[in-house]
C-alpha cells in the first residue's frame, strides 16, 4: 500500500489571511473551569464516572493520556516509516519550505469515502501493512484501542466496518510539513461529510483519538485547541469566513489548548469546534490518529481513520 501524498478538505476551507487577522484581533481564551480528564485512565475514570459520556456532553474538553505509548518506540516508528518509504526523511532539506503538506499513511474516510467500494478495498491494504508494520515495537494502534476500552464502561471497541463485515481503516499516520494549519472546523461523518451511506453514520457522537509521535518542535507546541463551543447551524458562517475567533469572543466562549510531548494520547468530540496551530519548528508533526463513533445507548464503539 503507498501512503496518500496529498489530501484535500472537506469543504472550502476559509481564506486563511482572514482567520490569522481574526485571531490576532481575538486570541482564544483559555476557560479555567473546562478542565481535561487525566493524566491517565484510573486519575480519568475518578474525575469522570463516565469519561466518554462527559465527552459527549462537552462537560470536558478533552481525555488526556500521558506517556501512553514509549517516546522511544515512537521514534524508532518514525525510523521504520523512513527506512520503509513510507515517508520522506524529515531531514530533507527541501521539505523544510515546502507548505502545508501532509502525508496520510492508512485509510482516510474523507478523502477516501466517495467511493465505498474502492475505500474498501484500499482499508483491507492498511490492514495487511500494519500487521507487520509495527514488529518489535509497541503496537501503537493497540494502544489506542485499549485505552479507549479501558473509558468505555464495557462497550465493545471494534474497528468500524459495514454490515457485511468488511472493515475501515483501523487507524491512519498523518505527517505534516511546512506551515501546515488547520483553520477552527467541526469533523462530523454525518453532519459535515453527510456519508450517510456508511455504518458510522449510526452514532450519536464523533470523537478523535489522537497519538503524538513526534512534535513539530523539541519543547513541544499545542497540537489542538478545543474550544467550548459546539458546532451548531448559526456558526457555519463564521466558520466560513474565517470570523470563528470573533464569534467566540462575542459569546464569551474560551477553549482549552491540548499540548503533547511524544507517547502522549487523547481524545475529545470532534463536534467542537477546534483549530490546530501552524508548526512552530523544523521537524514535521506526526501522530496516529482516529475516528470513534459513540452512542450512549449503543453496547458498540466503532473506529476508524
Amino acid at each position: 500500500m503507498n501512503p496518500d501524498p496529498t489530501w484535500k478538505a472537506v469543504e472550502p476551507e476559509p481564506d486563511r489571511a482572514a482567520v490569522m487577522t481574526d485571531r490576532r484581533a481575538q486570541p482564544p481564551r483559555t476557560d479555567p473551569t473546562w478542565q481535561p480528564a487525566g493524566p491517565d485512565v484510573p486519575s480519568a475514570l475518578a474525575q469522570q464516572p463516565d469519561p466518554l459520556q462527559a465527552l459527549a456532553a462537552a462537560d470536558i474538553p478533552a481525555i488526556i493520556l500521558r506517556g501512553a505509548y514509549p517516546p522511544a518506540d515512537a521514534a524508532g516508528l518514525i525510523r521504520r516509516l523512513v527506512s520503509h518509504a513510507l515517508m520522506p526523511d524529515p531531514a530533507a532539506p527541501a521539505l523544510a519550505g515546502e507548505p502545508r503538506k501532509r502525508i496520510d499513511i492508512g485509510t482516510s474516510l474523507g478523502n477516501r469515502g466517495g467511493d465505498q467500494e474502492a475505500f474498501l478495498q484500499h482499508a483491507a491494504g492498511t490492514h495487511a501493512l500494519f500487521s507487520t508494520l509495527f514488529d518489535g515495537f509497541q503496537n501503537p494502534v493497540d494502544t489506542m484501542y485499549q485505552s479507549l476500552s479501558a473509558l468505555a464502561g464495557g462497550k465493545q471497541v471494534l474497528t468500524a466496518r459495514e454490515p457485511d463485515g468488511r472493515r475501515y481503516g483501523p487507524a491512519i499516520f498523518r505527517i505534516h510539513y511546512g506551515d501546515h494549519a488547520y483553520a477552527p472546523h467541526f469533523d462530523s461523518v454525518r453532519i459535515r461529510e453527510q456519508r450517510l451511506n456508511y455504518a458510522v453514520s449510526r452514532f450519536d457522537h464523533q470523537f478523535a483519538g489522537i497519538l503524538c509521535l513526534q512534535n513539530d518542535a523539541p519543547e513541544g507546541s499545542s497540537q489542538t485547541i478545543v474550544h467550548r463551543c459546539l458546532w451548531t447551524p448559526e456558526v457555519r458562517p463564521r466558520l466560513a469566513a474565517g470570523s470563528f475567533h470573533s464569534y467566540a469572543a462575542e459569546r464569551n466562549l474560551g477553549c482549552c489548548p491540548v499540548g503533547l510531548n511524544p507517547g502522549d494520547l487523547y481524545f475529545f468530540n470532534t463536534r467542537c469546534i477546534h483549530e490546530v496551530p501552524a508548526l512552530q519548528g523544523n521537524s514535521p508533526r506526526i501522530v496516529l490518529a482516529v475516528f470513534i463513533g459513540y452512542s450512549p445507548n449503543d453496547p458498540e464503539i466503532f473506529v476508524w481513520s
